[in-house]
């Protein structure tokens, strides 16, 4: 478990005019998504005046990444791994979890039957853990602390939100029966981009889809792996580190829980950039 660390300040990143308007949202074929919430009225409360009034500032996207930032599951994956692995007759050592945790199940499970030398294919390995964890995610899962506030926050103003996680769409569809795709204008997969993080690619992809530029959107993650993903597709970065430590840096702030995470301090972040 890592130590809790304060908020760091996120400095100006750079300038340039503001990007189009967001465009309605739409859903990736077979995830989850969210009819347009009615918005809510900016003299509503000094909250909603708030958001409102920093609007203009540029805030067009939040996207979240699901395992370990939304969902309390980054034990489950690793506890996961160690049955399977077990079942076939080999012993996980600890060293392995940082190594695996918050990778995409390809690197994971590659990684994992080099390090042990299994008797098992990759495609064999990816259904046997997907399968495996779904079984423990049926016995129930808990939200992250804050996570159930924030999500709904940003349905009440209308604010597009993503669900952006390395996870196969068949864990996906089953988390969002927890989380609620009503929650959602889109949800993508690790299984639906050709190269999931840390690569770009999934928060490009899913910044494009809502029509928003990366630079105007902030992304929430909970590993390195996901950090770096966020940083190279140009979004700013809120990280709440579950496992490993994660530093602050320019343009990523690093806070003890997403109960730090409102939507006036969203905006504050695009609003600081530009």
């Amino acid at each position: 478990m890592t130590r809790p660390l304060s908020r760091a300040e996120v400095p100006p990143a750079f300038g340039g005019s503001a990007p189009a308007p967001v465009s309605a949202p739409v859903r990736v074929p077979g995830g989850g998504g969210r009819p347009a919430a009615a918005g809510a009225s900016a003299a509503a409360s000094p909250a909603a005046s708030t958001v409102a009034g920093a609007a203009a500032a540029g805030l067009q996207a939040v996207l979240l990444d699901m395992d370990g930032t939304l969902v309390d599951t980054e034990g489950f994956w690793w506890e996961t791994e160690v049955e399977v692995f077990a079942e076939l007759g080999y012993t996980l050592a600890d060293e392995h979890r940082e190594v695996v945790v918050g990778g995409p199940m390809s690197r994971s499970a590659t990684y994992l039957i080099q390090a042990t030398g299994a008797d098992v294919s990759l495609g064999d390995l990816t259904v046997l853990l997907n399968s495996k964890f779904i079984e423990r995610v049926e016995r129930g899962v808990s939200l992250m602390p804050g996570a159930r506030r924030l999500l709904t926050e940003l349905a009440a103003h209308d604010v597009p939100a993503a669900l952006v996680s390395a996870s196969h769409r068949r864990v996906i569809d089953r988390m969002l029966v927890s989380l609620g795709p009503e929650h959602f204008a889109l949800t993508l997969a690790g299984d639906e981009v050709e190269r999931t993080k840390p690569h770009p690619d999934p928060y490009l992809l899913a910044a494009s889809r809502l029509g928003a530029h990366p630079g105007r959107c902030v992304v929430v993650e909970d590993t390195a792996t996901g950090v770096a993903s966020a940083e190279a597709a140009g979004c700013h970065v809120v990280a709440v580190p579950s496992v490993t430590r994660i530093e602050p840096a320019r343009r990523r702030t690093v806070v003890p829980s997403l109960e730090e995470v409102d939507l006036p301090f969203l905006h504050s972040l695009i609003a600081s950039a530009y």
